[in-house]
């Protein structure tokens, strides 16, 4: 019940441990079509450049941005967590001009930061931002600044890590242009795998770019071919049996329904937060910006050591919580409910073991 990995359906562990066979057997290549179609299915979008990177979700983030960005394009960042600071570090490498909006940790940028920072750098290449924050719990809105990011005719790349079949996320709809998540959270697959997404007009930065890409093995000139037609080219060797995994899981997706699955998320949440809440635990982040699946609390004041308490909900119990990052590090737990960790019985077994050690 930590920030991920979350529990896996046994369906899911069964696939894992099928026969392996040839990354371009005629099977393997139509399981990689259906694992495409479900990931546009399940990201609510029709984007043709939409494939699995072949490592995890922070393959993902590089992807979008040592694709999208070349040597003096200037970006706009938004850090509110570890992982926007992140998507920073990934975009100086590529020798951009990074303009950060530094909001405070628990907090959500708002629409006027980012359009007092477009006023400063009008033309960004892109515009940069995670939806959900695994460091905090902090979820984004998104389609106000989409709607501003676009009127400046710039790209809208978004890290849906922790939010990709927890909460709703419309890539189509919000006018996402480039997003990648990762397997191990709401999905319920092993962690590994990164599926990203691209809009035409992504896709048409990309095929504009007057320099390589500085990564030979995550450049979608290449990858792209390797994950489209009947004769693909060869680009790596893909984990095969994570593959097997995740169609699985997306399986399990789809057959419960999205919006299904996003109540059932908020549903075990406000359990959650009933119980943790009578038993004296905060929450870091406001109500309207609350992730519902990764629950980041203050603990109660008679608990002078957090780490000895989690050590015990492990050791004693067999639970697994997060602790904080950053500096929240020591000051917070992130409680996980995703995918098959998000059930009434995980948060009664963690409440029944809290309520025992307190």
């Amino acid at each position: 019940m930590g920030p991920g990995p979350s529990d896996a359906h046994p369906r899911v562990l069964k696939a894992m441990s099928s026969p392996l066979i040839g990354h371009l057997d005629p099977h393997f290549v139509q399981m990689m079509d259906e694992v495409k179609d479900m990931v546009q299915q399940t990201l609510l979008t029709k984007n043709e450049l939409t494939f699995v990177v072949s490592a995890p979700g922070s393959a993902g983030m590089e992807t979008c941005l040592v694709n999208l960005l070349e040597p003096g394009d200037e970006c706009i960042i938004c850090i509110n967590g570890v992982f926007g600071g992140r998507m920073v570090d990934i975009a100086q490498r590529c020798g951009a001009v990074v303009h950060k909006i530094n909001t405070s940790w628990g907090e959500v940028t708002n629409a006027e930061q980012v359009k007092s920072t477009l006023e400063k750098c009008p033309n960004p290449k892109l515009v940069a931002l995670v939806h959900a924050e695994t460091s905090t719990g902090a979820l984004q809105p998104l389609e106000e600044i989409s709607d501003l990011v676009h009127n400046a005719n710039s790209l809208l790349v978004v890290d849906a890590v922790t939010s990709w079949c927890g909460v709703p996320l419309k890539v189509d709809e919000w006018g996402i242009d480039a997003i990648y998540s990762g397997t191990q959270k709401n999905l319920s697959a092993p962690p590994g795998l990164s599926p990203v997404s691209f809009s035409p007009r992504a896709v048409e930065a990309l095929e504009a770019r007057k320099t390589q890409v500085q990564s030979w093995f995550l450049d979608l000139n290449l990858v792209k071919n390797y994950w489209a037609g009947a004769k693909r080219a060869y680009h790596h060797t893909a984990p095969v049996s994570s593959v097997y995994a995740m169609h699985e899981a997306l399986s399990l997706v789809l057959e419960e329904g999205l919006k299904n699955r996003w109540e059932r998320h908020q549903n075990v949440h406000l359990h959650l937060r009933r119980e943790l809440e009578s038993l004296g635990f905060t929450y870091l982040v406001k109500a309207e910006h609350r992730l519902p699946n990764l629950n980041s609390v203050y603990l109660p004041n008679e608990v002078t050591d957090e780490a000895q308490l989690r050590s015990t909900l492990l050791n004693d119990f067999n639970i697994e919580v997060g602790g904080g990052l950053g500096d929240f590090a020591g000051k917070i737990w992130r409680i996980g409910i995703m995918g098959e960790s998000c059930t009434k019985n995980h948060v009664n077994m963690l409440i029944g073991a809290l309520k025992e050690i307190l």
